[in-house]
């Protein structure tokens, strides 16, 4: 689910907003691409985010 939040940024009128944990699915971790690098996202027990090069 992606919905559009707005944000105290004059720049920009409004920042996509994804659900974490539709983008972690079952598995318990994301990886997300960012031009030729790789990042896991995944939620810890506390229920916080991590992203881990």
């Amino acid at each position: 689910m992606c919905e559009t939040v707005s944000t105290s940024s004059p720049a920009s009128q409004a920042a996509p907003a994804h659900d974490a944990r539709e983008l972690i699915g079952p598995d318990g971790d994301a990886v997300i691409r960012l031009d030729d690098k790789s990042y896991v996202l995944r939620i810890t027990r506390q229920n916080k985010l991590i992203l881990t090069k």
